[in-house]
């Protein structure tokens, strides 16, 4: 039976996170975690792939998407919690896990913390810190005084993607345009400061699930230095380095899909 829902759970502190599931219910769970300043849809190209092998478990981080955005500083701690309780609320014991910036992040962080509830766990275009946490105040600032989101749209788009993907009026990238322009700036304030607060270098090691990390040869915003350094802190993780900037799922998605589907399926 195959499943296209989107609905929302309401976390303890009173936020709505909005999620969506598609593919059979029948196939393993992989919940997938988005970068800052994207929703659910960042991983649509990959979904018709995805779902031959898994059921998929998307959602919209507090403060962007269709969830809730609450003003003020968010945590990782908080970011990572919300997770736990949305798999709480769907009665999902244990899923598969694929971050990628800030979702990789969460992602470390609920190998740390919930071990339990993850059976293979993929790294994206992460990092286990983003520092020192002085570099972010100034954007914080910043975005929060801007009049709208145009300038910080062209930031993100800039970090993302290749230069020939940003020529012309490319489909794909216009799609994030419209997803950046339409975010709240207190959800990526809200989430810089998670990143700017949260250092995983040491804890890092804890994690025990089976861990593919993947870097992007061209990524500035987490570099593959960054990547690497996750691969070695996490026992027996594995690393891959991909000819792309920071999207890796979007500007390479057959060289990425490939890399993941083979590591999720592989035997124990």
């Amino acid at each position: 039976m195959t499943s296209q829902t989107r609905t929302a759970i309401t976390t303890g502190d009173g936020v709505r996170i909005a999620y969506r599931f598609d593919g059979d219910e029948t196939k393993p769970v992989l919940l997938l975690s988005n970068s800052i300043a994207t929703d659910l849809h960042m991983w649509d190209g990959q979904v018709p792939a995805l779902t031959e092998h898994f059921r998929l478990l998307r959602y919209d981080a507090r403060g962007h998407g269709a969830s809730d955005v609450p003003s003020g500083p968010y945590s990782l701690d908080r970011l990572g919690r919300d997770v736990v309780e949305l798999l709480d609320a769907l009665g999902l014991e244990r899923v598969h896990v694929l971050g990628l910036s800030l979702g990789g992040i969460v992602a470390q962080w609920l190998g740390i913390h919930v071990p339990e509830r993850v059976d293979r766990l993929v790294l994206s275009n992460t990092a286990a810190h983003l520092g020192p946490a002085s570099q972010w105040d100034r954007p914080i600032a910043e975005l929060l005084a801007a009049p709208d989101m145009k300038a910080t749209a062209d930031m993100f788009l800039h970090n993302w993607f290749p230069a020939d993907m940003l020529e012309g009026d490319n489909e794909i990238v216009e799609g994030f345009r419209r997803t950046l322009l339409a975010t709240r700036r207190e959800g990526v304030a809200g989430s810089w400061a998670a990143v700017r607060d949260s250092d995983l270098r040491r804890t890092a090691a804890l994690i025990a699930s089976p861990t593919l990390v993947v870097a992007g040869e061209h990524d500035t915003v987490t570099s593959a230095a960054h990547g690497r350094e996750v691969a070695s802190t996490i026992p027996g993780a594995r690393f891959t380095v991909l000819p792309t900037v920071h999207l890796a799922n979007v500007e390479r998605p057959a060289e990425f899909l490939d890399a993941v589907v083979a590591f999720l399926r592989e035997r124990p």
